[in-house]
């Protein structure tokens, strides 16, 4: 895991400049830094950075800009399957002077070229630099776990990042801020974010995920996906054998992420995902393993009950992060500044402060769950649905429906998902995803609207939404919050829910599968069961890192409502009054405490960078 940055075009950049950005790229790759610079044909030049956090092969050896066969390669992530690649291409005749996966890495795309990145399973963002035919290639895993960020010059030239600070440091100036985008997260929320293509920066893009880009010698630029996920439903599959698959595919998928050179914790929560991942490292991989979790006071999210449980049963070494609202303003404002970006939901906030105790217990890996609702079916829409699928099986539409009467509905807070018919009546019902964004756009000066759109990729109606959670609404969130906050304390984030052979395996489940007996991820409850406590199997409640923005913000701190009432750029946007109202409520629902958490960030946004966009590119 480390930071990567680069420029290929006609200028020259000032070595001011590139020593700023290296400067603000030590928190991704504290333990070596170095630089590529090239002339390349066509008066073009090449600068390609790189500050490293060493986890495979710590020796300076692997050290960034690694040079192999004419290809210079500055990589971010790691190639999990590394050993077994390296042993195939030593069978081709290739000889290795390190151990890294960097190395692999190269030599894979000296001898194969791009069609060796299928045989690749791990995440990464990287750049390659062609000396013999004067072309870069830039290239993303198919998750987008590891994060990419362009821009273009007048001249032609392209800039390219890790973070968006790094493009501001290279270009020596800002960008202006995205209104649009910000009134976009502030009445739809984080699941609009990543439909429509922009960043909270106009003239800022970000490489799709799955994605290679080439920048060939006269400038001209092309791209195109290496991979495209697709859904091949195994209709006979029974629900032995998909339990029996994903507890293979999860198992293989642990014991590759567990591959490190570097200490290893996991984030810990008290639900089946990350208990799954914990539970097969402890019992089955017998890894020594330490959980970190946050510890929230609100009954709605309190699931300090479960992981003591399962601290207890799986005698496992656990850490918890008690939430404290002492300085959560300063602290936020110190989130969004290294985000470049307002925080997207309080759980953010939540995560920022667990990699921190992960960092001081001097760990440089984390894994958590990221991806097991979305592969599996974990959310509580998910159940009406199933519903909606099976309707048309009386015996088994009669039984779910009595099982979600009795098991679910107590559960569910969501007004509009306590209508067990709501998608067999509409199938298109997407308003409890932007819950209440009429009324927030009330709350603007001026309007705001853009209808939910989803992208087609299956018919099924619950499959489609599990892949659009996936590939455009949550997953991708999780992923930019979560390497963020994790590369600002120099950690490593992995994702074994986010495993190519898993989630093709997961996608040949038959959909009446997914549910069962009441139980959304029914297929991976049953895969772990005999390896995760049975408590926390057998939970149907949803947990997770979770809390409300009371449990943090000291509403009733005259200073507190001072800063959060008084001017700034962002009243240029919302009016006060609801917001204040906001602010005298005794409770809040879930919809309005978002909504505060996300003023807050675009108010804190717009305060740090409305003054420094910069102008033009």
């Amino acid at each position: 895991m480390c930071g990567i940055a680069g420029y290929f075009g006609p200028r020259e950049l000032p070595e001011e400049r590139v020593e700023a950005c290296l400067q603000l790229m030590r928190r991704r790759g504290p333990d070596a830094q170095g630089v590529c610079r090239a002339s390349a044909p066509g008066d073009r030049r090449l600068y390609l950075l790189h500050t490293r956090l060493s986890i495979i092969d710590i020796d300076p050896r692997a050290d960034q800009p690694f040079f192999r066969n004419g290809l210079c390669l500055a990589y971010n992530g790691e190639l999990y399957n590394y050993p077994e690649l390296r042993a195939r291409l030593k069978s081709e005749g290739e000889c290795f002077f390190t151990d890294s996966d960097t190395e692999v890495l190269c030599a894979l795309l000296a001898r194969w070229g791009l069609d060796g990145l299928d045989a690749c399973e791990g995440m990464w963002a990287f750049a390659a630099y062609d000396e013999r035919e004067g072309r870069l290639l830039l290239c993303r895993d198919r998750f987008g776990e590891k994060p990419l960020y362009l821009c273009r010059d007048r001249e032609g030239g392209l800039y390219f990042a890790s973070e968006v600070k790094f493009l501001f440091a290279l270009r020596g100036k800002g960008f202006p801020v995205n209104t649009r985008h910000l009134l976009r997260y502030l009445i739809n929320g984080y699941r609009a974010l990543y439909k429509s293509g922009e960043q909270f920066f106009l003239g800022v893009e970000e490489l799709p995920a799955a994605t290679i880009m080439e920048i060939a010698p006269d400038g001209s630029q092309k791209k195109w996906p290496y991979w495209t996920p697709g859904v091949n439903v195994d209709k006979g599959m029974d629900f032995p054998e998909a339990v029996e698959g994903v507890r293979e595919a999860l198992i293989r998928s642990v014991r590759l992420r567990l591959r490190s050179d570097a200490p290893l914790a996991f984030c810990m929560s008290g639900g089946v995902d990350s208990n799954s991942l914990i539970s097969i490292a402890a019992r089955v991989l017998n890894h020594d393993v330490h959980g970190f979790t946050i510890v929230n006071t609100d009954q709605r999210y309190d699931e300090q009950g479960m992981i003591e449980r399962s601290v207890a049963e799986l005698g496992i070494r656990h850490t918890a992060i008690p939430v404290q609202a002492r300085e959560f303003l300063p602290l936020l404002r110190s989130l969004v500044c290294g985000h470049d970006a307002p925080v997207f939901t309080v759980s953010s906030f939540a995560h920022w402060l667990l990699m921190q105790a992960v960092a001081l217990h001097g760990y440089k890996v984390c894994v958590s769950g990221v991806g097991a609702d979305e592969l599996l079916a974990g959310y509580y829409d998910h159940h009406l649905m199933y519903l909606a699928e099976v309707r048309n099986d009386s015996e088994l539409f009669e039984k779910s429906l009595e099982n979600w009467r009795k098991h679910i509905r107590p559960l569910v807070r969501n007004p509009l998902l306590r209508d067990p018919n709501a998608f067999v009546d509409n199938p298109r019902l997407r308003d409890h995803l932007y819950l209440n964004a009429d009324e927030f756009q009330k709350r603007l000066k001026s309007g705001f609207h853009e209808p939910f759109a989803e992208r087609r990729y299956h018919p099924g109606l619950l499959r489609n939404r599990m892949l659009n959670e996936l590939f455009h609404e949550v997953v991708p969130v999780i992923l930019h919050e979560d390497d963020l906050n994790a590369m600002y304390f120099s950690i490593e984030n992995r994702s074994p829910f986010l495993d190519r052979g898993l989630f093709e395996l997961c996608c040949s489940v038959p959909e009446r599968h997914l549910i069962r007996d009441g139980y959304n991820k029914a297929v991976l409850r049953e895969a772990v069961r005999g390896i995760a406590p049975d408590a926390i199997v057998d939970e149907r409640r949803k947990v997770g890192f979770n809390a409300p923005v009371r449990s943090f913000l000291e509403v009733n701190d005259p200073g507190v409502r001072q800063w959060l009432l008084d001017g700034g750029p962002i009243y240029e946007h919302v009016r006060k009054e609801p917001v204040e109202e906001l602010l005298n409520r005794e409770f809040l629902p879930n919809s309005e405490s978002k909504f505060l958490f996300s003023f807050i960030n675009a108010k804190i946004f717009l305060e740090e960078y409305d003054s420094k966009s910069g102008g033009g590119i």
